[in-house]
């Protein structure tokens, strides 16, 4: 049977068929290895340094206006009436949609064997982590009284309080918290093997150590393989449907209530094609310079940049069909309170500007994709996946601030201005997000080395370089 296999002949595929590999140049598992672990063991380079100071300075000014918020109060945030929601829910829901792309790549692309994650989920599952952990930051410092934060949570107490689990916002509280542990423990249990490469690699004792300690003593036995790949399923498949009630649970908390341009029942679906895409640029945006700046060309190729544009463009127009479908509700209702909403938020007294940023960002700037001499440009791809996440913060600018500053009553009418603390506030989780990333970058393998070198041809038995003899060659 052994002799069997070894004289079967495969015939090589027409060269137009011929996928771009996932790894250019052929390049083998030793170059894999290397070139990913070399990213953590070589010098700390001092472009990381000129990104990583700023970034904790601003983490720091985030620290600052919570701390700030909580000794002053809410006065020094913008809301008003009719506003009472401001940056902080817009925020919130901006960096949940960022962490979307990320369990997408690991998990449903996972599930449906799409081997071209494997140089770019381990990123993606890391801003996932980082992103929520931004989000989160804006709930807790919105209730308020921040120290009294835990009674959100359904723990046994002397006065009885329980959480009001009729409130879309508590169905945030147990989504969000849910979603942030089963992606920390899908991105953990992939990093395994990985750590215990660097491990074996490690040249000092500190770093064999810790190394060591979270590779969980992995030997790379067939048994390990066995339990690691039940686990990695098991929650793949736990996150796939977090991926769509997550966001799905956010646009609850609009669309429960009666305010027109919130009650509407397209809101589950299309905050989450929303979030995809707005995850989806993100990842383009960090994807780009990473691999520039530590020459993974042949690792991340541009058949990844690619295929995650192409992701963009589909996603971005499901945006574009729900901003059709909503002006079309609107108008077809006869509601007069629905149709004055959506006519003021393009042709509006104070906010028109932002309903126009988000049709020119998010509906227009993908359709971009369609060619793929915009695809292979790594300039304009960048500029584009930055206005791709413009684009959908103004998305939910319109949405919480365009229905909210024009009330039934025009007496009640208001106008809503952003202080310097929502600025800082914003700007400071970036300063968190990048300091978290970059620690992710310096000390950390940033592409799964074990999945990368399952999808190279050295891997298939059936390819060519893998040992298969193709007929006509030899």
């Amino acid at each position: 049977m052994a002799e069997a296999t070894s004289n079967l002949k495969v015939s090589a595929p027409p060269a137009e068929l011929e996928r771009e590999p996932l790894v250019a140049n052929q390049r083998g598992p030793g170059y894999i290895s290397d070139a990913i672990a070399g990213v953590n063991e070589r010098k700390t380079p001092k472009w990381w340094w000129s990104a990583f100071i700023p970034s904790v300075l601003l983490m720091l000014t985030c620290f600052a206006m919570v701390i700030y918020l909580m000794s002053t109060g809410v006065g020094v945030w913008g809301v008003n009436h009719p506003v009472m929601w401001g940056w902080a829910i817009i925020n919130f829901v901006w960096w949940i949609g960022i962490g979307h792309a990320g369990t997408l790549i690991s998990a449903i692309l996972y599930l449906l064997g799409q081997r071209w994650r494997t140089s770019i989920n381990r990123a993606a599952e890391a801003m996932t982590i980082f992103a929520v952990m931004c989000a989160g930051l804006f709930p807790v410092i919105h209730i308020g009284r921040i120290w009294l934060g835990w009674w959100l949570l359904p723990l046994p107490n002397n006065n009885a309080f329980w959480p009001q689990f009729r409130s879309p916002l508590m169905w945030d509280v147990f989504a969000v918290s849910t979603y942030f542990t089963v992606s920390v423990l899908f991105w953990y249990v992939g990093l395994i093997p990985d750590l215990a490469v660097m491990r074996d690699r490690a040249k000092t004792k500190l770093r064999r150590f810790w190394y060591g300690l979270f590779s969980l003593g992995w030997t790379g036995s067939q048994r390990h393989w066995n339990h690691y790949e039940k686990a990695y399923l098991i929650l793949a498949g736990l996150s796939t449907p977090l991926v769509l009630s997550v966001h799905s649970i956010v646009s609850l908390d609009f669309s429960v209530s009666q305010l027109p341009g919130w009650h509407t029942t397209i809101f589950p679906p299309y905050f989450v094609a929303g979030a995809i895409y707005s995850g989806f640029g993100m990842v383009l945006t960090l994807i780009i310079p990473v691999r520039k700046l530590y020459n993974l060309q042949e690792i991340v190729t541009m058949r990844h940049i690619d295929l995650l544009c192409k992701v963009t463009l589909a996603t971005g127009s499901i945006v574009a069909y729900a901003y059709v479908m909503e002006y079309f509700i609107a108008w077809y209702s006869g509601n007069p309170y629905e149709r004055f909403i959506f006519f003021n938020r393009i042709f509006g007294e104070h906010y028109w500007w932002g309903g126009w940023l988000m049709i020119l960002c998010n509906v227009v700037t993908p359709q971009l994709f369609w060619s793929k001499r915009v695809r292979q440009n790594l300039v304009v791809v960048f500029i584009i996946s930055i206005l791709v996440n413009i684009g959908m913060w103004f998305e939910r600018f319109v949405i919480v601030v365009g229905s909210l500053y024009r009330e039934f009553i025009p007496s009640n009418w208001g106008h809503y201005m952003p202080t310097w603390v929502d600025a800082l506030t914003y700007l400071g989780t970036f300063g968190l997000f990048l300091t978290f990333f970059l620690l992710f970058l310096r000390f950390i393998p940033i592409i799964a080395m074990s999945e990368v070198k399952g999808g190279t041809p050295q891997a298939d038995p059936h390819h060519p370089l893998g040992g298969a003899k193709v007929e006509g060659k030899h």
